[in-house]
């Protein structure tokens, strides 16, 4: 004989559980970025939220970066979160595909300033085919280029500096004096961990 539903029971425990509105962190003025629920704070500590650049700044023209935000504290009837990386949309690369070009892919790992550690894409492409010479020392450009910006600046400039196009704007004056670039892109980034300095 089949079980009756405990209806009420899903019932109380759907009570029980609150909904929280979970917001970016500051480097993206603390925008709303969406709600979760969840019976427990605690259990939020450590969820992923997903955005895009586009929803964010109300700009329909960065809604091919998407970006995840991890919840690291929460407050009252909100949730905050820190930033823990971003790609670009498969359609959006493939729009920057030509034919009788070079594409150049470059993997970055860094530690900002304040001892964030990170892995960074980099994907150059160039106007035309380039030979293995040129290859070779656009991509040391960039890696040297990107390596010294993270060491220079903290987490969240490099945040900003990733997904607004600022930091691919330097990379692309390195390499331009090299071979004819025709863009460079940041297509993907990773929060890999922190590094917590001991006080003596």
């Amino acid at each position: 004989m089949a079980r009756k539903k405990q209806t009420g029971r899903r019932v109380e425990g759907w009570k029980a559980k609150t909904w929280y509105k979970v917001n970016a962190p500051e480097t993206f003025n603390s925008a709303y970025i969406g709600d979760t629920i969840s019976a427990d704070t605690e259990n939020m500590i450590g969820r992923v939220m997903n955005a895009t650049l586009g929803e964010i700044n109300n700009d329909y023209g960065k809604q091919h970066v998407k970006m995840k935000f991890r919840i690291n504290r929460v407050a009252g009837d909100a949730a905050y979160t820190e930033f823990v990386g971003h790609e670009l949309t498969k359609d959006y690369l493939r729009s920057l595909v030509k034919r009788r070009s070079s594409r150049i892919d470059s993997h970055v790992i860094g530690t900002t300033k304040d001892g964030v550690r990170l892995h960074m894409t980099v994907t150059c492409y160039t106007l035309m085919a380039a030979d293995s010479s040129h290859i070779h020392e656009i991509r040391k450009r960039i890696t040297e280029r990107a390596t010294a910006f993270i060491a220079e600046n903290e987490w969240s400039t490099v945040t900003e500096a990733m997904v607004t196009g600022s930091l691919a704007k330097e990379m692309m004056a390195d390499s331009k004096v090299v071979f004819p670039v025709r863009r460079i892109e940041v297509i993907k980034s990773k929060l890999l961990g922190r590094i917590h300095t001991q006080v003596a």
